[in-house]
This record gives structure tokens, sequence and C-alpha cells, in this order.
């Protein structure tokens, strides 16, 4: 019986990267969970790899159907802007493990929905000054860098992955993401231990 390890961590602090490699990596032979998104495509970003980009009509659609499995909306400075996880038929936990990112929200949505058994969190931490260099260097790298929205999601990020919430959603491992190579190492070894 497959699992679903669910990475998550406040914004850059290195999981999108640390995904990708996990997901490289033929050891381990994880399957995507790709999620939904009604925000726009960011520059280097491709349709059913880092998100299923779609719109407000699509969301509230799956949602009437009862697909949904959870979702959060952002009030952004560009007006809200939805993720969501919809049950489209595409995991298959009896043949395969997956490996799914999101933010803390979702992780609990997604251990609701399958399981305590079958979700496994995967929360990468980094210390916030790093966090914030990250992010500037990150912006600057866009065609039109959206410095506003970068510091909003940095102070939310403070309040949704406040102490008191990962400990209410019995976080209880850390991967400290100081050095890539390690921190990946780190989660590939815990991984393995529960495949």
């Amino acid at each position: 019986m497959g699992k679903i390890f669910y990475i998550m961590g406040k914004s850059s602090s290195g999981k999108d990267t640390i995904y990708s490699r996990l997901l490289q990596d033929s050891e381990l032979g994880l399957s995507r969970i790709v999620l939904y998104t009604t925000r726009p495509m960011r520059e280097g970003e491709t349709e059913g790899k880092e998100y299923h980009f779609t719109d407000r009509d699509f969301y509230e659609k799956l949602q009437a159907m009862g697909k949904v499995i959870e979702a959060r909306t952002y009030q952004t400075v560009y007006g809200p802007w939805t993720y969501f996880t919809a049950d489209d038929g595409t995991l298959e936990l009896k043949k395969n493990s997956y490996l799914g990112i999101g933010t803390l929200e979702s992780y609990q949505g997604m251990r609701e929905y399958y399981g305590e058994d079958k979700v496994v969190p995967v929360y990468v931490e980094v210390e916030d000054g790093e966090r914030l260099k990250r992010a500037i260097r990150r912006e600057e790298q866009q065609k039109v860098p959206k410095y506003e929205e970068m510091c909003r999601r940095f102070l939310a990020d403070a309040e949704d992955f406040s102490e008191e919430k990962l400990r209410a959603a019995d976080i209880r491992e850390r991967f400290f993401n100081t050095e890539l190579e390690n921190c990946i190492k780190e989660i590939k070894n815990r991984i393995q231990k529960l495949q």
C-alpha cells in the first residue's frame, strides 16, 4: 500500500527544489501530485508540472461535483488566488506512493481525506533571514517582480506556520534546509524507511 509524502514549508524554504529532486530520484519511485491553482503562471512554470493552471469557474464546477479535497484562497494584491487539490482520479495508493507539496492547511486536508496512516508530513525549515534573501533573489529574476506579494507571503507564513499550528497538525519532525544536499539526503532516508 502506497503513501503520500507531503512537503511543506514557508515560502523560499527550498521546498520546490527538494520536491523536484525527490521526484527525479528513481530509487524512491514517487509519483507526482499536481495541485490546481487559479493564480497566473510564473515565468518558467509549465502547465501540469508545478500546477494545473485553471480559473474560478473550473474550481467551482469541481467543488459542486464534490471533487475538491482541500482548498485555500489568498487575497493577494492581484486579487484572490485559489490553490486546491482535486480527486481527479489520478491517485492510486494501492499501486504507488506519491509526493505532494503544499501548505500546512492543505496537508491537513489531505490527511483528513486519505487518512493519517497514508499521509506523511515532510516539513522543511529555513532561518527567516536566509528565507527573505532567497525570496528577494527569486523575485529579482522575474520580468515583472512582485515585491509586494513577496512581502505579503513572507509575513503570512509566520502565521500560517506558527508553532501552535505545527503542533496542532502533529508535525513532529523538521528537515532543516541549511545545506540542500544534506536536507535532501535526510528526507530521502526518512521516505525509504516508511516505504
